[in-house]
């Protein structure tokens, strides 16, 4: 299991006053930066008719990923949860929500909802994000998606897909700008890869285009 600390923390203020005179803050004030973790397809489809419909029902953190700090690997094997930057939302609720509107740009199905939704879904897509680091060493940024697929029509429900996705992309630097940017791209490449997992596991009709 690896070490998770949190470095950084807000600067200590110290206030008083002497014959007068205010006490300056010993450190200058460094501003937390919130980065998006909005990854879209390039191209968008429209829905596809008489298509199945897909609930993406929720996507969870892993252990250790449920802090919304961007993390990086150190050379001692530890994980480094950063205190002044970090992601606009938790990064599995951002992922799910770029999972969602990926697929449903995919143009594979008819529809693509979330929880919540009233339509009665043919296919449920569950997922966890089970990696989102820059390893800084190695000079790449790293996620991975763990999904499972279900048809819900069978009873009991069928599993047609269980697989991770995974992906690395190189680091232009070690810059904080820098790993994020290679963290965007790294969940864009597993997106990619999710789309073609679950085209490649659905039904196929009599024409061989999925169902």
């Amino acid at each position: 299991m690896r070490r998770r600390t949190l470095l950084g923390g807000a600067v200590a203020l110290f206030g008083g006053s002497v014959g007068g005179c205010s006490v300056l803050p010993s450190q200058p004030y460094v501003q937390r930066r919130d980065w998006p973790l909005a990854v879209r397809r390039g191209e968008a489809r429209g829905p596809r008719i008489g298509g199945r419909m897909l609930l993406v029902r929720s996507v969870t953190a892993a252990p250790g990923l449920e802090a919304r700090g961007v993390q990086w690997l150190l050379p001692d094997g530890s994980v480094h949860v950063d205190y002044y930057e970090q992601w606009a939302v938790p990064p599995a609720q951002a992922v799910e929500d770029d999972l969602r509107q990926w697929l449903a740009d995919a143009g594979l199905f008819a529809a693509v909802v979330g929880p919540g939704s009233r339509i009665n879904a043919d296919l449920v897509l569950e997922g966890e994000l089970t990696a989102l680091v820059g390893d800084l060493q190695a000079g790449v940024a790293r996620a991975s998606l763990a999904l499972v697929l279900l048809d819900q029509h069978p009873n009991p429900a069928k599993v047609l897909l269980q697989q991770t996705a995974t992906a690395t992309v190189p680091l232009a630097s070690n810059e904080p700008k820098a790993v994020v940017a290679a963290l965007q791209a790294a969940v864009a490449a597993v997106l990619r890869q999710a789309e073609a997992t679950v085209a490649g596991a659905l039904p196929l009709r009599t024409d061989g285009r999925p169902a």
